[in-house]
């Protein structure tokens, strides 16, 4: 019952997005990654670094959090104290995510196409392997491993 209620890290986002939205944001990962089948090291090192930067899903969920919770707080202050209400929704909901991994908030970033930490980390080793990370590990390894990315 509590496994249910608690899923793991890895988990929780996804099993919280629409299977349509997850399928596309999987498609469009794939897709962008086998462009690159073709193209240099240097190119696949660059969208790698790319990848380093890439906003996931948590980051754009705690900084838009952060923003509205610093403006209830700051119209609390100067308008009316029931501006302070927002900032505790707010807590409550990242609470939510946290344990849950889900928030109001967060079918929007989904849709916006935000990856989770997990996702993105799936684009970096497909590149690797394109770009012949893997391949000191011997041919049987690398097919272990291009199966259990799908």
């Amino acid at each position: 019952m509590l496994k249910d209620l608690l899923p793991a890290t890895s988990e929780r986002v996804r099993n919280n997005t629409n299977p349509r939205i997850n399928e596309k944001i999987r498609l469009k990962t794939i897709a962008d990654s086998t462009s690159y089948a073709n193209k240099s090291r240097e190119e696949i090192t660059t969208r790698i670094q790319e990848l380093h930067r890439e906003w996931d899903t948590e980051r754009s969920l705690e900084t838009h959090a952060a923003l509205v919770v610093l403006i209830s707080v700051t119209l609390g202050y100067f308008w009316s104290p029931y501006w302070y209400i927002l900032a505790v929704i707010i807590g409550i909901f990242l609470l939510q995510h946290a344990l849950q991994g889900w928030c109001p908030p967060l079918p929007i970033i989904r849709h916006l196409g935000y990856r989770t930490a997990e996702e993105i980390n799936e684009e970096e080793t497909a590149l690797k392997i394109l770009r012949g990370d893997f391949d000191h590990l011997g041919r049987d390894t690398r097919r272990f491993v291009e199966r259990h990315m799908r």
